[in-house]
C-alpha cells in the first residue's frame, strides 16, 4: 500500500496554460459573434502559419520547445515521486510521510540538550540536523540516534531507513 504523491505542480501549470488558451479563443469567438474586432482572428493566424517555412529558425525552436516540454511532462508522469504513505509492518496499515517525519523530529527534539532538530526523510535514510547549546557535544549524536531508532522500532516501517545525525553547537 504505497501511495505516491500527486504531480500537482506540472498538472496545474498545464491546466493554467490550457485555460489561458481557451480564454483567448472564447473571448475572440464572443467578440466575433457580437460584431466586434476579435483579439485573434483566424485569418491573421492562418496567414502567419501559411507564410512560415519549415526551415525557419522560429519554427524549429517552437517545435523543439514543444517536444522538450512534452518529454519533460511524460517523464514527470512516468517516474514515481516520493511516496505519500509509507507501508508499515502491520498488515494494511500505513503512515503518512509528513506525520512520520514530524514524529521522528519530535523524538529527536526531546533528547536532553537538544535545542532544535530538523529532519529529512528519504526512502532509505533519515538525516537529523540537531542544534545544541552545549560546548561538549560528545554522546549527543548517539542519544539522538537511539531516540529516533527507538521510535522507528515502535512505528515498524516495512523498509527501515538508516539514521544519520549531525550535531551543531551554537557556541
Amino acid at each position: 500500500m504505497i501511495r505516491y504523491s500527486r504531480r500537482s505542480l506540472p498538472s496545474t501549470l498545464v491546466a493554467l496554460v490550457l485555460l489561458a488558451a481557451s480564454a483567448v479563443v472564447a473571448v475572440s469567438a464572443i467578440q466575433f459573434l457580437v460584431g466586434g474586432r476579435p483579439w485573434v482572428t483566424y485569418d491573421s493566424l492562418a496567414g502567419q502559419m501559411h507564410a512560415a517555412s519549415w526551415t525557419e529558425l522560429p519554427v524549429g525552436l517552437a517545435g523543439g520547445a514543444a517536444a522538450l516540454i512534452g518529454l519533460v511532462l511524460l517523464a514527470i508522469a512516468l517516474v514515481p515521486g516520493q511516496p505519500a504513505v509509507l507501508p508499515l509492518a502491520a498488515a494494511d496499515s500505513g503512515a503518512v510521510r509528513h506525520s512520520l517525519r514530524r514524529t521522528l523530529q519530535d523524538s529527536a527534539s526531546e533528547v536532553d540538550g537538544v535545542v532544535s532538530a530538523k529532519l529529512k526523510l528519504r526512502r532509505k535514510k533519515v538525516t537529523a540536523n540537531v542544534r545544541t547549546n552545549r560546548t561538549n557535544t560528545e554522546g549527543l549524536a548517539d542519544a539522538v540516534r537511539a531516540a529516533i531508532e527507538q521510535r522507528l522500532d515502535q512505528i515498524a516501517p516495512v523498509t527501515r531507513p538508516s539514521v544519520r545525525v549531525r550535531v551543531r553547537s551554537k557556541r
